[in-house]
């Protein structure tokens, strides 16, 4: 008795096609991004606008600086959703950076002589290791890179296009010889 491959779909030449339903949840996962990427535009063209005010009556800087660094939050946040766009998966360095960012901004908003010692260790420990994240990161090869197979990236590269065929024509003949009779 031969097994069912896990690439294959119980109901294959039905109504209920994995592939054609993966190809759509996607589209619709694009089409939430998008949605967020115009809400955050809006929400920062807002900021921006709350700043000038800021700018033109009696200077608030704790009140100013924090509105920049929430801009700056939002400008990495939209950064976040565009690599996820390109790429279909999020980017850990730049969550870290939008993690890192959002922590100074909270220092700098509350003041650091204004919060309690357990939580300015707190922060300073939460920091480190977002620190050390970040440095992982950035030496780590992406994996966009991994999979894009190309000759810039020399963990991925190996024989080029060449080995991925032979490689995609074994697979097709093993499928081909799994299949049910008649």
């Amino acid at each position: 008795m031969q097994k069912r491959l896990k690439s294959r779909f119980l109901f294959s030449d039905r109504w209920l096609d994995r592939h054609s339903i993966v190809r759509n949840m996607e589209a619709f996962q694009d089409l939430i991004v998008i949605v967020l990427c115009l809400g955050l535009f809006a929400v920062m063209l807002i900021q921006l606008w709350g700043i000038a005010i800021a700018i033109t009556q009696p200077l608030d800087y704790k009140h100013v600086t924090a509105k920049i660094l929430f801009v700056l939050i939002l400008v990495e946040l939209f950064r976040l959703l565009m690599v996820y766009l390109q790429e279909h998966s999020i980017s850990v360095g730049v969550a870290v950076e939008v993690t890192i960012v959002s922590l100074l901004r909270e220092i700098v908003v509350h003041g650091a002589l204004e919060i309690y010692w357990v939580n300015t260790l707190a922060i300073c420990g939460l920091l480190f290791v977002l620190g050390g994240l970040l440095v992982v990161c950035a030496k780590t090869p992406h994996m966009d890179c991994m999979s894009a197979n190309t000759k810039v990236c020399p963990v991925a590269y190996r024989g080029g296009r060449e080995r991925q065929n032979e490689l995609e024509l074994q697979y097709s003949r093993q499928c081909d010889e799994n299949q049910p009779l008649g």
